[in-house]
């Protein structure tokens, strides 16, 4: 295709798109053998994993002549894009205060539309907000299966970070738990990306859960990319000095205050420069609480491919997460050959301990950071970023994980 299949499908602004009103469906497209329909409210223009792992669904489902894929997402305005095999239906929303660039989906009935338009086979819910909420009820109604993805560790949201949490935060945390729990009863069942997720779920009374890992475009992540390394190096300063980077959103689950509060002491004792690649509504309060000259922030980097040739590049990737249900950011410096020292909680640490391609430090601890970090750098990473990308070679290309995605709504499918 002449176009990305990602930028034909989620255009970057409302001029680039055909503005439709959603209450004038178009035509369902030529059945195929199966329909997903994906209803997701983690979706926005410059988040992460979830929208990667749903723009690289629909590049899937393209090459799959059996399958077809249609996504309700929320979106600043409201419209309908489409290629050979997917349709994305935007849906105007409203913006969640505090936590751009989510929005809240809250067109009940244009779901509802959308669902008898689709005639989905079975429905894939990837948020615990509003979107349960759309497609349950008619789900129902219709016969239609439907299963949970769990992206965000909520409960973990409500607790903060505190390792005695207030009674107002553990009695929020406990409303979440039952909440969750609530929606698993109407759930076929709950995908988790780790055994990290799935040991969270089933500590909170949620034992019915499938795994199914995230995987990695592994020809754009590849440390062949490195090549570009001198001239990365040198826009950020870093001709000869080790470069460290951070890949996220830039919110309070991410810990990117923990690498911050460290950094002093590992720029004085390694020179090392620090490259903060991503955008979210900590960035502000963080840049005018910890300047220094040698953290440099990039924001948030449409383009794939100079991301790509960034994490080649870079020395290695922190991932300060401890409550990450997977880490796909870990996941894609492994796959370009780079070390990372994550967090010793979460799925960033099971990527790191699986793979034995990096260190990890005790959660929340700046002196530990620090010293791991030096640590790292002190040694010969060729190992490390080798392994790497073998383990991503062999258990995170996403066709291998979109077969078990497939395989596990055909046995979700039967079993209804």
């Amino acid at each position: 295709m002449s176009v990305d299949l990602a930028t034909q499908l989620f255009p970057p602004s409302a001029l680039a798109a055909d503005r439709l009103r959603v209450a004038t469906l178009p035509r369902p497209q030529p059945r195929a053998r199966r329909t997903v329909l994906d209803v997701c409210e983690f979706f926005g223009e410059t988040s992460g994993g979830v929208r990667t792992y749903l723009t690289e669904k629909a590049r899937f489902v393209e090459r799959s002549p059996d399958v077809r894929q249609a996504l309700v997402v929320p979106g600043p305005w409201s419209c309908v894009t489409e290629s050979e095999r997917v349709r994305c239906y935007r849906l105007r929303s409203l913006p969640v205060p505090g936590h751009a660039p989510y929005r809240f989906l809250l067109d009940m009935a244009a779901t509802r539309r959308i669902m008898a338009s689709e005639r989905p086979d079975i429905i894939e819910v990837g948020s615990p907000g509003f979107a349960p909420w759309h497609v349950l009820a008619e789900s129902r109604r219709r016969g239609i299966p439907v299963v949970g993805f769990f992206h965000s560790n909520v409960a973990r949201l409500v607790t903060g970070h505190a390792e005695h949490p207030g009674l107002a935060r553990r009695a929020g945390a406990s409303l979440a738990w039952k909440y969750l729990r609530r929606l698993d009863r109407d759930y076929a069942c709950t995908m988790v990306a780790s055994r990290y997720a799935a040991a969270e779920l089933a500590r909170g009374g949620i034992e019915n859960t499938a795994h199914v890992s995230l995987g990695v475009d592994l020809r754009r992540f590849h440390p062949d990319h490195r090549l570009a390394n001198h001239r990365v190096h040198e826009q950020l300063g870093a001709q000869s000095r080790p470069l460290v980077v951070f890949l996220g959103r830039i919110a309070a689950e991410k810990r990117v205050d923990v690498l911050l509060r460290a950094w002093a002491r590992v720029a004085r004792r390694t020179g090392a420069v620090l490259a903060i690649i991503g955008d979210g509504p900590m960035r502000r309060a963080l840049q005018s609480r910890h300047p220094h000259r040698d953290v440099h922030w990039l924001g948030f980097l449409h383009h794939r491919g100079e991301l790509a040739s960034l994490l080649a590049s870079a020395d290695l990737l922190v991932s300060p997460g401890d409550s990450e249900t997977f880490g796909l950011a870990a996941l894609e410096a492994l796959a370009s050959g780079t070390p990372v020292l994550s967090a010793d909680h979460g799925g960033g640490a099971e990527l790191v301990r699986e793979s034995r391609a990096g260190l990890v430090y005790e959660s929340g601890s700046p002196e530990s950071l620090a010293w791991q970090l030096e640590t790292l750098l002190a040694q010969d990473r060729s190992q490390f970023g080798a392994r790497g990308r073998t383990y991503a070679e062999q258990h995170h290309g996403w066709d291998q994980v979109f077969g078990s995605v497939f395989e596990l709504y055909e046995r979700v499918i039967g079993a209804t």
